[in-house]
């Protein structure tokens, strides 16, 4: 077998990014036509079903992303009554979320995995393959001098 050049290599490796995004973004817009909301946002309803009463801490910390990032996602959903936000009798501060009946009807026309496909699939791989994909991506991320503040956005978010 012909061994491939390094142009011929890199080529091959962007085809399959490509795949990957555009696989991703496509489930995305799938997701946001069906269902009428983003795909960031199914996994917020989907998370808050599962945990009623959890605070923006605990939806930010579940989605693994920023505090104000979880803020900007729920209040969309709030407003459209998919989401109640009460506060907490201990601390006024704290808010305890709630999904509306708006909200499960939402997930219910949502095409799965609530989370996304990327998640799901990478929870399908072995910890082998993660801990090699983790390492060869960080060297992806340092040539390309990535913002890794962005690490913290999920990309099925409203104005991705």
């Amino acid at each position: 077998m012909k061994r491939r050049t390094k142009a011929q290599s890199a080529m091959f490796v962007l085809r399959k990014l490509r795949l990957v995004f555009n696989t991703v973004k496509g489930h995305f817009r799938e997701v946001e036509k069906k269902a009428g909301v983003a795909g960031a946002q199914v996994w917020a309803l989907s998370v808050i079903r599962e945990h009623p009463g959890c605070g923006v801490n605990d939806l930010a910390k579940a989605m693994d992303i920023h505090q104000s990032t979880a803020s900007n996602l729920l209040k969309p959903l709030i407003e459209a009554g998919m989401v109640t936000a009460q506060r907490a009798q201990a601390d006024r501060r704290a808010l305890r979320l709630r999904i509306t009946a708006r909200g499960t009807a939402v997930l219910r026309k949502a095409p799965g995995p609530a989370a996304g496909m990327l998640p799901d699939a990478l929870s399908k791989l072995d910890l082998e393959t993660l801990e090699r994909l983790d390492r060869d991506l960080d060297g992806l991320i340092a040539v390309l001098h990535a913002d890794k503040r962005a690490a913290k956005v999920p990309l099925g978010s409203p104005d991705r």
